[in-house]
């Protein structure tokens, strides 16, 4: 699944606030089932236009990616969540429109992964990807 949001309006101080978007980044993965891969990135970005300026931040999920692009001067904020089993898309929707405090948001649901033709087989491997990674973690952990 892939859940592409584009938020508009909203408190333009939160599209500013790094640590906002980081701490989302850090919690939706599990809030959603997935599993966190990577600590989130987050950089403010100020670019040459002033209205192309804000804040970006990924975390890298054993299911794929998150993603946020804030446009505060534009008043616009972009968020992928794409994951290769599915989740709740009404939740993260609502979460999104309320971490921004957005007034309108247009979204797209796109079915991913489609050559898993067996539900049951993809998601024996994402369980079986997640074991070899929670494994590797505890392995590095422990040298």
């Amino acid at each position: 699944m892939h859940l592409a949001i584009d938020g508009y309006g909203g408190d333009t101080a939160k599209m500013w606030d790094a640590q906002l978007v980081r701490d989302f980044l850090f919690r939706c993965p599990d809030e959603l089932g997935m599993t966190r891969i990577t600590e989130p990135e987050v950089l403010e970005y100020n670019a040459p236009k002033p209205e192309d300026a804000g804040i970006s931040g990924f975390v890298i999920i054993a299911e794929s990616h998150i993603s946020i692009h804030t446009f505060p001067r534009r008043e616009y904020v972009n968020i992928d969540i794409f994951s290769c089993r599915p989740f709740d898309d009404q939740r993260a929707l609502a979460e999104a429109k309320d971490l921004f405090g957005l007034t309108h948001v247009r979204s797209w649901l796109l079915e991913r992964g489609l050559e898993w033709l067996d539900g049951r087989q993809g998601l024996a491997e994402v369980q079986q990807q997640r074991s070899a990674l929670e494994a590797g973690g505890q392995d590095q952990r422990l040298g």
